[in-house]
């Protein structure tokens, strides 16, 4: 039975967390949207011909990794902002093997603080309405209103972006070797690169999407 926020009458729809994509509808796809660092590493890393364990993941990303888990029965892509394009360009050919209209659950990670709440992280505000934006670009802009204010704020914001992810409290965070600090040190450890904010902020770098497939993030082919 649908409830007023699942967002069940519309394709494209946007949430929070774990939390946020309990309360959505199922989809066909979800895109996990953690720009600092997890999708924008794992990108990077795919990109490079790695492919990353899930399980793996989720020993330094309990955000982004652990959303991805969490959607059971869906194509799985992480999106961030150096692949926005390339990820609604992967929803649309998913829809075209598919050939029936495809529903796509947008979740932003955010970031789970030491008492257990998820915090809003601009980053991940960013990089979802990017992707939404690229989406509706495309021609799939039947989006719910929580979709289409964060893809309108991206938008608007686009020249702004770097700025506004190097400057935003996570970027403070990891600069100051605070926050993330044991994540970094495990990435590193597994072999893995971690994507730094100057170029987490970079619109469209890359052509890669992670898929999660059997377990592990490989490129979306």
């Amino acid at each position: 039975m649908s409830h007023p926020f699942d967002q069940s009458s519309f394709q494209v729809r946007f949430d929070w967390g774990i939390a946020g994509l309990e309360r959505l509808a199922a989809a066909d796809v979800v895109v996990v949207v953690d720009v600092l660092r997890f999708s924008s590493t794992v990108t990077d890393a795919v990109a490079s011909g790695q492919s990353i364990e899930l399980a793996d993941a989720r020993q330094w990303s309990p955000n982004g990794a652990a959303v991805a888990a969490a959607a059971q029965g869906a194509t799985v892509l992480l999106g961030s902002l150096r692949n926005a394009s390339a990820v609604a360009r992967a929803v649309l050919e998913i829809q075209n093997r598919r050939q029936v209209r495809t529903s796509v659950n947008v979740i932003a990670a955010g970031e789970r603080t030491d008492a257990g709440d998820l915090r809003f992280a601009v980053e991940d505000q960013l990089g979802a309405g990017t992707i939404i934006s690229a989406l509706s670009d495309l021609g799939a802009d039947h989006t719910s209103p929580e979709a289409a204010a964060a893809c309108e704020s991206a938008r608007g914001l686009r020249r702004a972006t770097r700025h506004l992810l190097t400057a935003s409290g996570s970027a403070k965070e990891l600069a100051a070797g605070v926050g993330g600090a044991v994540a970094t040190e495990r990435m590193i450890a597994a072999g893995i690169v971690p994507t730094e904010p100057k170029a987490a902020a970079e619109i469209d770098a890359t052509d890669a999407v992670p898929v999660l497939n059997g377990g592990k993030f490989i490129t979306f082919r």
